[in-house]
């Protein structure tokens, strides 16, 4: 089906990403820092951000990104700590395609993969 990006050092949580995205039938290449991502992203339909992750500024990496024209047919979803308002407002900003809490990424992430793709 897709082909997604996924910027996510968190190895747990990311292979539960990388499994659950899989068994909907999508390939699923995990990144743990921007600058690979960077290349690679282009090759990729869909770029899942972990805005949780230390060390890492999801929201400025995609702003920067959308600047100069990396990411422009490929949509952006991240997720945050339920708790941390500021990230998402932040991530929202930076203009990601759709902005949720994990626990929500972990509930429903196929389904709102398939809601950020191109209809076959």
């Amino acid at each position: 089906m897709a082909r997604i990006a996924l910027l996510c050092p968190d190895l747990l949580f990311g292979s539960k990403v990388e499994g659950g995205l899989a068994v909907a039938g999508h390939t699923v290449n995990r990144f743990e820092t921007d600058d690979r991502l960077r290349v690679a992203v282009p090759f990729h339909d869909l770029l899942i951000v972990d805005l949780t992750a230390e060390g890492l500024d999801g929201a400025a990496l995609v702003m920067s990104m959308r600047e100069r024209g990396e990411l422009e047919a490929v949509p952006t979803l991240g997720f945050y700590s339920h708790v941390d308002q500021e990230t998402r407002k932040r991530a929202e900003e930076a203009g990601f395609s759709r902005v949720v809490p994990r626990s929500r990424m972990a509930r429903e992430m196929a389904a709102l993969v398939d809601g950020l793709l191109p209809s076959a």
